[in-house]
């Protein structure tokens, strides 16, 4: 498989916190150093006496079902409340991947709610510091090392899955003398919450769920390899501007696929076009419907553009010694369309049969997507799962303890999916980010700083706290004009300083441009996040460094060439001084333009204050 469609596979995987934004501003210090210790499952430990961060080791039955089988170290830190503790977070930050190196990040993102909340963090056996699976010369996308990695493993491999891990906290907890935990699972990290739930409901006092993996009839971890083009139209629905595109954003979009298929375009190629479909992406969202009406009306541009910045973007390392952890869980607790008792090649034949069958990937096909699609679309067709562990036993009461669930619209699964799995949990309360993508309390902007809030508050007294958050801060652009004159005029008002409508227009072009570059620096975005640079859609350059947005002649408008500063703050609140050059300009002097706006609102247009040639104005925000 190429790593481009790696990439494009494995993202629609929720991997965990490698994938996520960086970590949120600290708000409490991090702990460090403390007592090394390690004991055995059925002794209490010495890190129960501690008064700081105490690292400690738990020695474990390989086989909990068996406890005369081999032992495995399980490694853990515990941190005891800064002061009087009323209860204990057992916090897991997903992958199937190590959990104590994100042990700082899980501190700042509960931050004061520790002041009275003990922490367990506990890497899963097989991963990081407990006894950790290793296969050298492993690689995600090369089938025969998967074949050889599980060969190499032998059958112990079987037991290092969510089922054993949970039996494996709850001798951490239990051997720390601690009463029931407040589960805190972020991604993959709810599948542990709910293999816990299921085994020791005793030390459950509660569970705030962040991006919940949802579990299939027969209790085992979907990992759903999907296309979601209704997400396209979930962010064009919210859009004044893109419901008056022509026809509907799902067929256009798959217009689009068919039209690359038949012509494909070296700058525009189909396994690119899968990620921008990525709508977390807040540029994509913003963009994506327009881009595609574009492409298909003659215009290339805008959607090369977005294709283009997918070239450069960092990809998830996909091997190592180390996945073979990360592979004994996906595989040991995973759902797939193919049979758990079956050979290699009949569960490929039965892969191959569901995506004809079912079309998941539509409008794509695995052919879209690559020459070596057919084996790497699903790494754990080449490994096997002997036994039964289901994550969450069929028929399993769980306790009926407070549980807080949030998923955002844009996450692996979507809010009613996760809604209707969680009510398994008999008080569960689900809450919908609307926009919101995977790992939300991880997340920058104001949903993050909301939904960690919220975790907090849940964490200190077990209640659902009453909270809206959100992540819907932009609108989808309708179109991607060809020529000043199909730029709309912004509207006159009272207070626009009698600008006559050709002003108003070249006040409109401006703003465009302006507001394209400066929505590359949304808060939730990640790719476009990274650029330092980028060419204007249709000419100059656009810049980026500290809060500053420099325009070099970058043309958005053929015809409107704009050069300036924008400075935007930390709050959003952007301010402009520009010089555009348009058609018509008296003796070919730019215009000089002041703005100022709030660039990240759901607003179709926000409201515009500033002057145009020394003239002000103030035009109303359009909602």
């Amino acid at each position: 498989m190429s790593a481009t469609t790696f990439a494009g596979v494995v993202a629609s995987l929720a991997l965990s916190a490698t994938f996520l934004p960086a970590a949120p501003p600290a708000e409490s210090p991090s702990l460090s150093g403390g007592v090394q210790a390690r004991t055995s499952w059925a002794e209490p430990h010495e890190c129960a006496r501690a008064v700081a961060r105490c690292d400690g080791t738990l020695a474990v039955p390989l086989d909990w079902s068996d406890p005369s089988s081999e032992r495995v170290e399980v490694a853990f830190t515990w941190v005891p409340a800064a002061g009087r503790a009323t209860g204990t977070v057992l916090a897991n930050p997903g992958g199937p991947l190590p959990a104590l190196p994100d042990l700082p990040r899980i501190q700042q993102v509960l931050g004061p709610a520790l002041d009275h909340q003990n922490l367990l963090v506990v890497d899963p056996r097989g991963l990081g510091k407990s006894s950790p699976l290793l296969c050298p010369g492993l690689k995600l996308t090369e089938p025969d090392t998967i074949a050889a990695c599980a060969a190499r493993l032998g059958p112990r491999a079987r037991f290092f899955t969510a089922d054993q891990a949970a039996h494996d906290m709850d001798a951490v907890r239990r051997a720390l003398g601690a009463g029931p935990v407040t589960f805190y699972g972020n991604s993959y990290g709810t599948a542990y919450a709910q293999a816990y739930a299921a085994r020791h409901p005793e030390g459950l006092a509660g569970a705030f769920l962040d991006s919940t993996m949802v579990t299939s009839a027969d209790g085992y971890a979907l990992w759903p390899t999907r296309s979601r083009p209704d997400l396209l139209g979930l962010v064009c629905d919210r859009s004044r501007a893109c419901r008056a595109l022509p026809g509907d954003a799902r067929r256009t979009y798959a217009r689009l696929v068919a039209r690359l298929r038949e012509r494909p375009d070296p700058e525009a190629p189909l396994v690119a076009l899968k990620g921008v479909e990525s709508v977390s992406e807040p540029v994509f969202g913003r963009e994506v419907n327009a881009a595609a009406t574009a492409y298909l009306a003659g215009d290339p541009a805008p959607l090369r553009r977005l294709t283009r910045v997918l070239a450069g973007a960092p990809r998830q390392p996909v091997e190592g010694a180390e996945w073979a952890g990360y592979l004994a869980y996906r595989c040991g607790d995973g759902g797939f369309p193919f049979d758990r008792d079956a050979g290699p090649a009949e569960r490929l034949d039965q892969l191959e049969r569901y995506l004809r069958r079912e079309r998941p990937l539509a409008p794509y096909t695995p052919a879209d997507l690559g020459p070596d699609m057919r084996a790497g679309v699903e790494f754990c067709v080449n490994w096997p799962t002997p036994r039964r562990s289901p994550v969450l036993p069929p028929g399993t009461d769980l306790p009926d303890v407070p549980v807080m669930v949030v998923g955002g619209d844009f996450d692996t699964h979507t809010p009613a999916e996760v809604a209707a799995a969680m009510r398994v949990f008999p008080g569960a309360t689900f809450v919908r980010v609307p926009f919101g993508g995977h790992s939300l309390a991880w997340g920058a902007g104001e949903a993050g700083a909301c939904v960690r809030a919220a975790l907090r508050s849940f964490v200190r007294d077990l209640r659902v706290p009453r909270t809206r958050c959100t992540a819907e801060n932009y609108r989808a652009v309708g179109a991607f004009p060809r020529s000043l004159g199909e730029v709309a005029p912004v509207p006159a008002t009272k207070r626009d300083g009698g600008l006559g409508v050709g002003r108003r227009r070249v006040l409109a072009a401006a703003f465009a441009t302006a507001a394209d570059a400066v929505a590359r620096r949304n808060p939730y975005t990640f790719v476009h996040g990274r650029l330092k640079d980028q060419p204007g859609l249709r000419g100059g350059r656009v810049a980026y460094q500290d809060g500053a947005v420099a325009l070099d002649e970058a043309v958005f408008v053929p015809g409107v060439a704009v050069t300036g500063t924008i400075t935007l703050t930390p709050e959003g609140r952007a301010t402009a001084s520009l010089g555009v050059l348009a058609p018509g300009a008296r003796d070919g002097r730019a215009h000089r333009v002041e703005l100022t706006w709030e660039a990240f609102t759901a607003d179709e247009r926000p409201a515009l204050t500033g002057a145009f040639d020394g003239t002000p104005f103030e035009i109303p925000a359009l909602r």
